[in-house]
């Protein structure tokens, strides 16, 4: 299928297309992690495009291609693709509809629907939603816009290797986000057509019932992007949800990046060793998105918090008189934590009759130092354990 429906004019066309709306997306160097994988890892920065994904890309592609032949379009996501393709049908003067999942980010649904379209939330999963709004647009008359098996789309999803092309000259991997395929599939075609020696990587998240990577959590490849996923992926891994919530900590730490956990996936993979960094060149880790809840960037900040030693949570007892408390706290004070929250515990543990249980929360400079503050506890007389 790569002539003509995708050979490279048509990719270029594409770009050129778009030049006016999509943002040139920076490469970044990431000295800290090339350190880490054992290679020059740079970082493409999808997540600071419009609408904080790369969908926009194809998006406005399918929009310019239908705009005069269809009063509006729909399409089932959850939620960046939904985002591109409002944004994409507004810049068109086209209507949107689309379908997200009842549980999509509250912070993805209000930016479709501040992009003027109308949000219906009736599907459990990605799939689910594609289903519904195929029947949408086939009741309504109007242009259903697959997320990713869909020529025009795959083509405006090029542009992102079109421009790696361009500003990485020692490029040599690509890890590439996979979960329809279009972007994998766009970002392969652009490349191999010019620099087959470079290898292609696509990283899917492995299945589970909820993920921090929804944004991928597809359960197949689609009839067009199989094969060509088949056919320009070198290799295709699985990361697990640790891993990316690991990887979404460093970008935001190391990179100032924040990195929605599918976005993340592909640095997942290389911190994880799941993909090597390539002896000779730049490894290029694909950042596709940024959109995620802040809710959700803290619950992961906090466990990485936790798993490194710089947030610990401590149970012990206190004399159930005045003054109790008060020393506990004093004795925290004094080994330079942080409090960050305290408790009382009163049932369901074995305590004295003039005794409470105390849960506290507390902030350290990591390990070492939690390990200090345990002990000066112990050695105060507080009998002390970290809560599970």
């Amino acid at each position: 299928m790569t002539a003509p429906e995708l050979a490279r004019d048509r990719l270029e066309a594409a770009r050129r297309a778009s030049e006016g709306v999509v943002r040139h997306t920076p490469v970044l160097t990431a000295a800290s992690l090339s350190e880490r994988c054992g290679g020059t890892i740079v970082l493409k920065a999808e997540n600071l495009q419009r609408t904080g994904s790369f969908k926009l890309r194809g998006a406005l592609n399918k929009a310019r291609s239908v705009a005069g032949t269809t009063r509006g379009v729909v399409a089932g996501s959850a939620g960046n693709h939904a985002q591109a393709l409002a944004y994409a049908a507004r810049a068109h003067g086209l209507e949107c509809r689309v379908v997200m999942p009842v549980d999509a980010a509250v912070s993805k649904i209000e930016a479709v629907r501040a992009f003027g379209a109308e949000v219906r939330q009736e599907g459990r999963a990605v799939h689910d939603c594609v289903a519904l709004a195929r029947e949408l647009a086939e009741a309504e008359g109007l242009t259903f816009v697959h997320p990713f098996d869909d020529v025009d789309v795959i083509a405006g999803q090029a542009g992102v290797g079109l421009e790696l092309l361009d500003d990485v000259p020692e490029l040599a991997r690509v890890v590439v986000p996979v979960g329809g395929g279009g972007l994998a599939a766009g970002v392969g075609l652009a490349i191999t057509q010019q620099r087959p020696d470079v290898s292609i990587v696509g990283v899917e998240v492995e299945e589970r019932a909820r993920t921090i990577a929804d944004g991928i959590a597809i359960k197949q490849p689609g009839e067009l992007t199989r094969p060509l996923l088949d056919s320009l992926l070198d290799d295709l891994v699985t990361v697990a949800e640790d891993d990316i919530a690991e990887a979404m900590v460093l970008l935001v730490e190391r990179s100032k990046l924040v990195v929605e956990g599918a976005g993340a996936v592909s640095l997942a993979a290389l911190l994880s060793g799941s993909v090597g960094a390539s002896a000779h060149g730049a490894t290029v880790a694909l950042l596709s998105g940024g959109n995620v809840d802040v809710s959700l960037l803290a619950a992961v900040a906090n466990r990485h918090e936790t798993l490194v030693g710089r947030r610990l949570r401590l149970y012990t007892r206190v004399s159930d008189l005045p003054g109790g408390l008060a020393g506990l706290l004093s004795t925290v004070a004094a080994t330079g934590a942080n409090l960050l929250h305290v408790e009382h515990v009163r049932e369901g543990v074995d305590l004295g009759v003039r005794e409470t249980g105390i849960e506290l929360t507390v902030e350290t400079r990591g390990r070492e130092h939690g390990e200090r503050l345990l002990e000066r506890l112990r050695d105060e007389g507080y009998d002390t354990s970290e809560a599970t």
